[in-house]
C-alpha cells in the first residue's frame, strides 16, 4: 500500500445510526475537504488551526449533501501524525457513502484495514505493541480484556521491554567496544554486573511468559466444562447462569447430545460455560459421540463443574460410591484442573439430609487434590450467586487487580520465548568466560527478539499479517 497518499474510510460501524464519523487522513487531507465544505462561519477550513471543530456544509457542487461537523487534527498532533479531517455526519448509510465517493472523486484513496494505526506506528505515535492492543481494546468484551488493552495501549509492557532492551544495549556496545581492543586485553563491560542483568532479565522474561496462560483465557473468556450423569440438572445450571432458556430442559436422560457453549461476565472477567452430554454407558451411537466430546471439552476448559443429583446420592451409598469412582476418574486424567462438585436440587431435601450431604461431599472433596464443594439449586436459583463468587476464585486475577503487565499476544509470547533462549545461551556463555565476540551474538540475537515486540526491528510481511487483522476505518 502506498503510505503518502491521503485515505478515508467510514470510522464507525457501517450502517443506519443517529451519525457516522468519516476519517480522511494524509497530506493532502484539508486540500481535499476544505473546498468541499462550507462553514457557517464562512471561515475557510485550511486556515483553522488543530483541534478545533467547525459546523458546516459538505457540498457537491451547488449540491448540499449533509449538514456536518468537521473535525481539524492538524501533523503531528493528530492519531496517525498526519494531516487529519474527520467529518460527523448523519447516519445515513446513503449520506455515507455519497461524502466517501465525493471524497476519492476529489483525491482520496480508500483505506485498507488497519492502515490509520499502521500510519500511526510508522509515525512513531506510538509502538508495534500498542498498536496491537488498539484491536485488542475495540474486541473487548468484558472488564478484563478491556484492563488488560489499556494497560497495553498506555505502554505498559513495551516500557518494560524497553528498559531491559536499554540495559542490555549498553553492555552490548561496552563488549563490541571490547572487540575494537582485542589485543590490548582490556574489559570495558564488567562481568559481575553483566550477570546481574542477565539474572534480572531472565526473572522479568519467565514473569511475562508466565503470565500469558492468564492473559490467554481472560482475553478469550475462561471455559468452564458443567458435566456429569445425565438428568442432574447441567442445562438448567447453564440456563440460571445465563438467566435465560438457552439449553433445552427435560426429565428424559440424554436429552444434550452435543455441547452448547454461551458466554457472560462474571466480576468483569468473562466465562465461556460449556454445557455438555451427560456421562454415562449407552448404546445409542449419537449420544457416545456426544460423550467422547463431553470428555475433549473438560481437557480444554480451565475450571470443571462436576453436578450431582443430591436427592440421589443422601440417601443412596451405591449411587454416592459412583460419584466418587467418577471424581476419581476425572481428577486422575485432569489433575491439575480446579474441580467444583456441585450437588444440585438441594431444594428435594430435608434439613438433616442437606446437612448429611455436606460430611459425605466433604469426604469426597478432600481425597481429590483442588477440589471443592457446593450445595445448590438450579431450579430456584438458590447458590447461584456463590457459584459465580466460586468460579472468580479459582481464577488468579491477582496480577490484573494489581495493573501488573500481562501478555496477552501469542506473538509476543513466541518473542519472549526466543528472548529467553537467547538470554540463557548469554549466561551460559558468562559461566564459560567465552570471549566478547561470542557473547556479543547471542546478546545480538536477544536485542532482535526484544525489537521485534515493540516494532523497532520488524518487515513489511509482519506488518501486514498484523494490521490486516484491525476493522477498516481503524
Amino acid at each position: 500500500m502506498k503510505l503518502n497518499d491521503t485515505i478515508v474510510a467510514l470510522a464507525t460501524p457501517s450502517g443506519a445510526g443517529a451519525i457516522a464519523v468519516i476519517r480522511v487522513s494524509g497530506p493532502d487531507a484539508l486540500n481535499i475537504v476544505a473546498p468541499l465544505f462550507k462553514a457557517k462561519s464562512n471561515k475557510p477550513l485550511e486556515d483553522q488551526p488543530t483541534h478545533t471543530i467547525h459546523l458546516g456544509n459538505v457540498m457537491d457542487g451547488e449540491r448540499t449533501i449533509d449538514e456536518v461537523l468537521a473535525s481539524v487534527f492538524r501533523a503531528p498532533k493528530s492519531y496517525t501524525g498526519e494531516e487529519t479531517v474527520e467529518l460527523s455526519c448523519h447516519g445515513s448509510p446513503y449520506i455515507q457513502q455519497e461524502i466517501i465517493q465525493l471524497l476519492i472523486r476529489k483525491g482520496c484513496r480508500s483505506a485498507e484495514a488497519g492502515e490509520f494505526t499502521l500510519r500511526a506506528f510508522l509515525n512513531a505515535k506510538m509502538d508495534l505493541s500498542q498498536a496491537e492492543a488498539v484491536a485488542d481494546l475495540i474486541n473487548s468484551e468484558n472488564a478484563a480484556s478491556h484492563q488488560m488493552a489499556m494497560q497495553q495501549m498506555r505502554g505498559g509492557f513495551s516500557n518494560e521491554i524497553a528498559k531491559l532492551r536499554e540495559e542490555l544495549l549498553n553492555f552490548a556496545s561496552l563488549i563490541e567496544l571490547e572487540l575494537d581492543f582485542a589485543e590490548e586485553d582490556v574489559e570495558f563491560a564488567n562481568r559481575d554486573q553483566f550477570r546481574d542483568l542477565v539474572s534480572r532479565i531472565q526473572t522479568v522474561l519467565k514473569r511475562l511468559i508466565d503470565s500469558f496462560a492468564t492473559g490467554n483465557v481472560l482475553k478469550n473468556g475462561i471455559p468452564v466444562a458443567i458435566v456429569g450423569e445425565p438428568n442432574v440438572g447441567k442445562s438448567t445450571l447453564l440456563n440460571a447462569l445465563l438467566n435465560e432458556e438457552r439449553a433445552i430442559v427435560s426429565d428424559i436422560a440424554g436429552t444434550t447430545r452435543d455441547t452448547i457453549e454461551d458466554e457472560m461476565s462474571i466480576g468483569g472477567v468473562g466465562f465461556r460455560f460449556i454445557d455438555t452430554a451427560g456421562i454415562r454407558e449407552t448404546k445409542d451411537v449419537v449420544e457416545s459421540i456426544g460423550i467422547k466430546k463431553t470428555f475433549e471439552k473438560i481437557s480444554q476448559a480451565q475450571v470443571v463443574v462436576y453436578l450431582v443429583d443430591s436427592s440421589q446420592i443422601a440417601v443412596n451409598r451405591e449411587r454416592l460410591q459412583e460419584v466418587r469412582v467418577e471424581i476419581e476418574k476425572i481428577k486422575n486424567k485432569f489433575p491439575q484442573k480446579p474441580l467444583l462438585i456441585i450437588a444440585n436440587k438441594t431444594d428435594r431435601l430435608a434439613e438433616e439430609e442437606v446437612e448429611n450431604l455436606k460430611e459425605k461431599l466433604q469426604d469426597i472433596s478432600s481425597h481429590a487434590e483442588r477440589a471443592e464443594f457446593l450445595l445448590l439449586s438450579a431450579k430456584t436459583n438458590l447458590g447461584v450467586e456463590e457459584l459465580k463468587d466460586r468460579l472468580l476464585e479459582f481464577v488468579n486475577t491477582g496480577a490484573l487487580r494489581n495493573s501488573d503487565t500481562i501478555v496477552t499476544n501469542s506473538r509476543h509470547y513466541a518473542a519472549l520465548l526466543k528472548a529467553l533462549e537467547e538470554i540463557n545461551k548469554v549466561e551460559d556463555g558468562l559461566n564459560a568466560d567465552l570471549s566478547g565476540d561470542l557473547l556479543a551474538i547471542d546478546i545480538r540475537q536477544a536485542l532482535h527478539h526484544f525489537g521485534e515486540i515493540t516494532g523497532e526491528i520488524t518487515n513489511d510481511d509482519l506488518l501486514g499479517n498484523i494490521f490486516a487483522n484491525f476493522c477498516i476505518g481503524k
